[in-house]
């Protein structure tokens, strides 16, 4: 059996989706804490059940009878999500635990709060005597989603360094990977895997992509410092917000934008641009 947690989140739900149309010769279950969100993933070969990080009975009688498992945790600010699934993982005899990390935790002047918490995950899982994969994706081309509304109705977008560039990935390819490292565990087992686009690409190039494919001129207005962290603590908690700003400003250095041939390798094509995301995306940013 393959257990995915994170099963309604970007990633997760994406591998889900993956799963259930190759029709696995496997078990599929889906940890998440509302059920009725993953209601339309259910399938012959999936079932849903309710848990949390936070409670380790619930990840015991989640992993029971799973060999192979999705590890996709999201708060930095609870690193106990980890230890608690780790160790319920190694109780209930799973074998292999495919693990989301990012590709920061490989630059070590990225000190920031987020980086460091991937950094501490990744050592709990590689000395945890399970057989682990480890996938390193750079930021997702999803994330400009939310320009959508500003898209729609006024026609601009409004980001924080315009013009630094970062090799995005699809999320469609980090879990095309996740499938493959999934179902053949001892191909993947002990690797770690950097997941980039095709290409480096700035905000300011993305906004003008989303124009081209929309057919109406979009503008693009540059937020200052200030801006970009109210915008961040109206949504996170002001210790995360200083770690993306912490982030940013590697950006804006030149960190995150080599291009990793590591995707495309892996998946035999190749790894999919802005432009293929953004077209297939376009109903969300169309006024």
């Amino acid at each position: 059996m393959i257990l995915l947690t994170g099963a309604t989140g970007t990633v997760g739900r994406l591998v889900a989706r993956r799963l259930r149309e190759a029709a696995v010769p496997v078990p599929v279950r889906l940890l998440t804490r509302d059920p009725r969100r993953a209601a339309d993933l259910t399938g012959p070969q999936l079932e849903v059940v309710g848990g949390d990080f936070g409670d380790p009975a619930s990840l015991r009688r989640a992993l029971a009878g799973v060999r192979s498992a999705l590890l996709v945790t999201s708060d930095p600010l609870t690193p106990a999500h980890d230890e608690h699934f780790v160790a319920a993982a190694r109780a209930a005899g799973v074998r292999h635990v495919v693990k989301l990390s990012a590709l920061a935790v490989t630059d070590p002047d990225a000190t920031d709060l987020l980086t460091a918490w991937q950094r501490r995950n990744e050592q709990l899982l590689c000395a945890s005597g399970l057989l682990w994969t480890l996938l390193r994706p750079r930021a997702f081309m999803s994330n400009t989603l939310g320009w959508a509304r500003s898209v729609r109705e006024e026609g601009v977008v409004r980001a924080r360094d315009g013009t630094s560039v970062s090799a995005t990935v699809d999320p469609r390819d980090v879990a095309d990977v996740a499938v493959r490292a999934l179902l053949d565990a001892d191909g993947h087992a002990g690797r770690a895997y950097p997941l980039t686009g095709p290409e480096a690409v700035s905000a300011v190039r993305q906004t003008e992509v989303l124009g081209e494919l929309l057919q109406r001129p979009l503008g693009f207005e540059e937020l200052s410092e200030t801006e970009a962290r109210l915008r961040l603590l109206a949504r996170y908690p002001a210790a995360l917000a200083d770690a993306l700003v912490e982030s940013a400003a590697r950006g804006r250095a030149g960190a995150k934008g080599r291009v990793d041939p590591t995707a495309a390798e892996l998946l035999g094509r190749p790894a999919g641009g802005y432009r293929e995301w953004a077209r297939d995306h376009l109903a969300a940013f169309r006024a």
